[in-house]
């Protein structure tokens, strides 16, 4: 049960591959959040112009409220949209994150399990008490970790589902506003 130099190349070249793969997926996910940023600061600037002069040419008071007031409903929906797509991108980002983590600790485990299955091989006699007690806390742990799992994707569907019952709220309320 020697760890031979090859052994050892393929698993830093491995090791390396998982760094440059996680690296990857978050430079994409703060690309796309720059680009989301970069968007929003050039539609809010855009914006500002327009109403500063719609503003500017304002008659009276009354005109100059109403104009206020209608800025009020587009800048809303934007500010949920942006806070939709910011989400969507994180959410993306800890997808792939997830994914990523569960193949690991799957490899792990079962580079684990071997290793323990050729070190019983080799073990003395009696032990074999001690490799069924160490599997069956991997057992549990692998349990443990898969009810973690399932626990983390409701929360994080929950948390889809409440954002987007207050962007429906918000749209409603915006839309309530317009009409009133």
């Amino acid at each position: 049960m020697y760890v031979t130099p090859e052994q050892i190349t393929a698993a830093s070249k491995t090791n390396v591959e998982a760094i440059l793969s996680i690296a990857s997926a978050q430079f994409s996910a703060m690309e796309k959040l720059a680009g989301l940023q970069a968007a929003a600061f050039k539609s809010l600037f855009e914006d500002s112009l327009a109403n500063t002069r719609a503003l500017a040419g304002a008659k009276d008071v009354q005109e100059l409220v109403s104009l206020q007031q209608t800025f009020a409903q587009p800048a809303v929906e934007k500010a949920v949209a942006y806070s939709k797509s910011v989400y969507a991108i994180a959410v993306e980002a800890n997808s792939e994150l997830s994914k990523f983590a569960e193949s690991k600790a799957s490899e792990l485990n079962e580079t684990f399990v071997s290793l323990l299955d050729k070190a019983s091989k080799n073990a003395p006699a009696g032990s074999d008490v001690g490799v069924a007690a160490v599997k069956s806390m991997l057992s549990a742990a692998n349990s443990a970790y898969d009810t973690f799992t399932k626990a983390a994707k409701q929360a994080t569907e929950m948390a889809e589902a409440n954002v987007s019952a207050a962007s429906e709220t918000v749209k409603g309320f915006t839309k309530a506003k317009k009409v009133a």
